[in-house]
């Protein structure tokens, strides 16, 4: 990825919970007292960058004790993660986050969730197939088949489509429209083929 991506730049700035355990002076305007240090045991949204390098200088005390443990964020939360396991078709990751991928990556790196990234690793599959069948379905002018009867699908234009095409988060619908410019392509190859 680029530094100027801006998925990327959106990406970072997601809030991650953080809880603070050691009184930390100087901070206290991440809690909105800013005379004050900020105590122990008081809950943060922080953006993912700052909590990855929060997480990178987190060494802890001379107890061995962090300074600052992190949640998951409500959009890789337990019961986004059941669903998940449910049907992964049913969730509109759009409404968990709109780079939910680029967020669960992220968060992978700083814990070791492995329930979690098998439920990932499972989502992306079906949902990716789900995507890339519904790309070379869409348009609604496909070929014609017995009867002369037309089989492409009006898939984003309205009704289903457009509420499928809704609770894509944003790496699905890149995926989506280079499935969808990939068959359009090779349509327009085979037709220029047909001709000649």
């Amino acid at each position: 990825m680029s530094y100027y991506d801006i998925d990327l730049i959106l990406t970072d700035a997601e809030k991650i919970p953080c809880t603070f355990q050691l009184d930390i002076p100087d901070l206290g305007y991440l809690d909105n007292t800013p005379t004050q240090p900020l105590k122990a045991g008081t809950k943060v949204n922080l953006p993912l960058w700052l909590a990855e390098m929060l997480a990178i200088a987190n060494a802890g005390d001379a107890e061995g004790r962090s300074f600052v443990t992190f949640d998951l964020p409500p959009a890789l939360g337990n019961d986004v993660v059941q669903a998940l396991k449910a049907d992964p078709r049913a969730v509109p990751l759009r409404d968990q986050s709109a780079h939910f991928y680029g967020l669960a990556t992220q968060m992978m790196e700083l814990s070791e969730e492995q329930e979690l990234a098998a439920a990932l690793r499972k989502t992306f599959v079906i949902r990716a197939s789900e995507v890339a069948l519904h790309a070379r379905k869409v348009g609604g002018a496909g070929q014609r088949g017995k009867g002369g009867a037309d089989e492409g699908s009006n898939l984003g234009v309205g009704g289903a489509g457009e509420e499928f095409l809704r609770g894509l988060d944003e790496w699905e619908r890149k995926l989506f429209r280079k499935a969808h410019d990939g068959t359009k392509s090779g349509k327009e190859w085979m037709e220029s083929i047909k001709k000649h």
